[in-house]
């Protein structure tokens, strides 16, 4: 470690720098948006194959035999209820 005065100028100055670029990656990565994209891309994926761009039926199907299921499930509560 240098002790001439411009040497421990330079050093912070490229310091300054590492940190702005720390700071600026930290509030894009936090940035609502970005997560929302982040979030749409995962479900996205869960449902497409991203290799291919074809849908996952088997993926699919479950979700719908599990929004079919609550349904039923709401259909026999009301009849037993009312």
């Amino acid at each position: 470690m240098s002790t001439d005065p411009s040497d421990l100028e330079a050093e912070i100055e490229a310091t300054r720098e590492r940190l702005a670029g720390t700071i600026d990656e930290l509030l894009y990565r936090a940035s609502p948006k970005t997560i929302a994209g982040r979030e749409v891309a995962t479900l996205k994926a869960h449902f497409v194959d991203p290799a291919t761009g074809q849908p996952r039926t088997d993926n699919i199907l479950k979700v719908v035999g599990g929004v079919v299921g609550v349904v039923a499930l709401f259909v026999v509560i009301r009849k037993v209820a009312g």
